[in-house]
């Protein structure tokens, strides 16, 4: 099984457990690490994010100085490159995540709701589902142990799993056996929760003789969780673009399925005029913002926390 069809298929299933998943995301501080599939668990605020976006909150905006009392001039709550802050608030406001006004030719801020303590455990799960091919597979594991941005590291795989596989993976990695076709997980071995809170140590390139690591504190692993999870919220897991033929059925979840070559297909790859099975056609329409919130607690269409206050919005 190719490792885009895996991937897509255990992304379903796990939404179909209710739970929050995204994939393709980044998962460095200072390096460079795609995370195959991440899940959110809801933390203990979590409808209370629910309710403000179902789209990403961008980092500067929940890191600036801004409060939801007094209203502040936008230039001096945020510390980055103005260009980047002025986006922030642009969309901040866009997605109901601030509020703005006008005085004397100036803008001021604030937020509309306080941003909520709503990210529960983060797992990020490698995909392999052949392990006689592994790759980077162990040195990108140990990566993500020693960093520890995530709660739990899992690797998933197809394969028959041996005792020697084990013994190639750091053991705080969990190892869970996926069977696409019953949608079937056999845990093979439990992951080891990972020291978040503390600081972690992040490799940044290896080579024979030497390997190049960083020190990541706990303040700046703090925020790159919650830019993940962010991304993860705003992103979800069907973020591909559907081929333009007529041969792509996609199935009840929403995977791109192609029925000439019986197996889900990656548009920018698998589909065009060099296809032999290839007839043009629009692209199938799938609404999976509907499919992910029947199945999970992520809310399509959330009523917003903007208040209408005398004063507010009056010159947007």
């Amino acid at each position: 099984m190719r490792e885009f069809d895996f991937e897509l298929s255990l992304c379903a299933h796990l939404e179909r457990e209710g739970r929050l998943v995204s994939r393709q995301l980044g998962g460095a501080v200072y390096g460079r690490r795609v995370l195959d599939t991440v899940i959110v668990e809801p933390g203990p605020e979590f409808d209370e994010r629910a309710a403000i976006t179902p789209e990403r909150l961008p980092a500067a905006a929940i890191e600036s100085s801004v409060g939801p009392g007094r209203a502040r001039y936008w230039k001096d709550v945020f510390d980055c490159h103005p260009d980047r802050a002025e986006r922030a608030v642009e969309l901040a406001v866009e997605r109901g995540f601030f509020e703005r006004e006008r005085r004397g030719g100036r803008t001021y801020v604030r937020q509309t709701t306080r941003y909520p303590d709503w990210v529960g455990e983060i797992v990020a799960i490698e995909n392999k589902p052949d392990l006689d091919r592994p790759g980077d597979l162990e040195s990108q594991l140990r990566t993500d142990v020693s960093l520890a941005l995530a709660d739990r590291v899992v690797l998933a795989t197809a394969s028959y799993v041996t005792g020697a596989h084990l013994n190639r993976i750091p053991e705080e990695v969990g190892v869970w056996r996926f069977d696409a076709d019953s949608g079937t997980i056999d845990v093979r071995r439990e992951a080891t929760p990972l020291p978040t809170d503390d600081a972690g140590v992040e490799l940044l390139e290896e080579r024979p003789v030497r390997a190049d690591v960083r020190i990541v504190n706990p303040s700046e692993k703090a925020r790159a969780r919650r830019r993940l999870a962010e991304r993860a919220y705003g992103k979800g897991w069907r973020s591909f673009d559907y081929p333009a033929c007529e041969r792509c059925a996609p199935d009840s979840d929403g995977i791109p399925y192609c029925q000439w070559k019986d197996r889900a297909v990656r548009e920018s790859d698998d589909c065009g005029p060099d296809c032999g099975g290839y007839d043009e056609d629009d692209p199938p329409t799938v609404d999976g913002e509907s499919l992910r919130a029947e199945r999970t607690p992520w809310r399509a269409d959330p009523d917003g926390r903007r208040r209408r206050q005398s004063g507010l919005d009056r010159f947007e």
